[in-house]
């Protein structure tokens, strides 16, 4: 990977991260000693809308913009070819950088036709919310969970086909298990999971 290329990455992934962990910082503007308190619902809408902003700027404005001038291009096999990420991959990546931060958060896309088999529902809850972002895509399925002995709040957004380089990568993929995908369709979802006190 060239050195521009590494910084390109670098500063997205960083301009990411800080964006989520600002939204978890207590405000400064609070008076001392008293604590700001947000709904877990609301820290989760927030968290989700820093993901999409930053899912949609990567795509339209580095990877297609890129692309159409011929600069550089997305590949599944980013990392062998020196390539960008497709966008599913870059907020995979960047899931997995939050993960790394320690606080708790945890997100990634999961889809009832994935292409890669990890990103199949892991448990009973996420199957669910999957069959519920379909019915209703404009509201989260949200709810408690157990892992591994911790508690967490959950919320499972739909993950939309927003762009036609999203349509066309999953409808031609040769291991796609669903390539009919219009613009709008419910692809998949993104859940969230926040750690809560038990």
């Amino acid at each position: 990977m060239t050195s521009s290329k590494k910084l390109l990455w670098g500063i997205l992934l960083l301009l990411f991260g800080l964006g989520i962990v600002d939204l978890l910082r207590p405000s400064s503007a609070a008076p001392e000693g008293n604590a700001v308190s947000l709904p877990i619902e609301m820290v989760a809408d927030y968290v989700h809308a820093v993901i999409e902003a930053d899912r949609d700027v990567y795509t339209r404005h580095v990877v297609e913009r890129l692309q159409a001038k011929g600069v550089v291009v997305a590949s599944e096999n980013w990392e062998q070819k020196n390539t960008l990420p497709l966008p599913a991959q870059f907020l995979m990546e960047s899931g997995r950088a939050m993960a790394k931060k320690g606080i708790g958060i945890q997100y990634r896309l999961i889809s009832l036709w994935p292409i890669n088999k990890r990103n199949v529902a892991a448990s009973e809850f996420e199957k669910t919310g999957l069959g519920a972002v379909l019915t209703h895509p404009t509201k989260p399925h949200t709810g408690f969970v157990k892992e591994g002995g911790a508690s967490y709040f959950q919320a499972i957004y739909p993950d939309l086909a927003v762009t036609q380089a999203c349509i066309g990568c999953h409808n031609a993929h040769q291991d796609s298990p669903k390539r009919d995908f219009k613009i709008n369709d419910v692809m998949g979802a993104i859940v969230i999971s926040i750690p809560v006190k038990q």
